[in-house]
């Protein structure tokens, strides 16, 4: 995501003083990071009040609307506002960004198999005792895209 924006709430800055810009995606995790400590469904005030109140109101809902494109977060409605939430934990957001990205590639395969081959041998066996763990489910490992 290409949310680089500057912070003025850090205290950092440049060798001229200005202060220092965010990594791309960093504001957006970070807004997810908020969601995920988050007692409950938020509004968008609030999740401005806890990354410190220096961001405009409508940067906060910038990044929470291309979060929700993206279903990083899902939006239900409270009364006249908005309430926000994490569409998943932090595991299961860093799943759906890999699948994302294998759905882009047109050579699945190749991707993978190099993915496969980068593995360390602790998580080679980790991913074998889960597929087999899917292929043993009473679902058999299906999936609910269709695939």
């Amino acid at each position: 995501m290409e949310l680089a924006g500057v912070d003025p709430g850090r205290g950092e800055g440049d060798e001229h003083g200005r202060p220092r810009r965010r990594g791309q995606g960093e504001l957006a995790t970070e807004v997810l990071s908020v969601l995920h400590r988050a007692p409950g469904p938020v509004t968008a005030s609030w999740v401005q009040e806890q990354l410190g109140g220096e961001l405009a109101y409508t940067t906060v809902m910038t990044i929470l609307s291309r979060l929700l494109a993206k279903q990083a977060v899902v939006r239900s409605r409270a009364g006249r506002a908005y309430v926000w939430s994490a569409a998943a934990d932090a595991a299961g957001l860093t799943a759906r960004r890999m699948r994302r990205l294998l759905d882009t590639e047109p050579d699945r395969d190749a991707v993978l198999a190099s993915f496969v081959t980068a593995l360390t041998p602790e998580d080679e066996q980790l991913l074998r005792s889960l597929l087999n763990a899917a292929e043993s489910s009473p679902e058999g490992g299906s999936r609910d895209d269709g695939r």
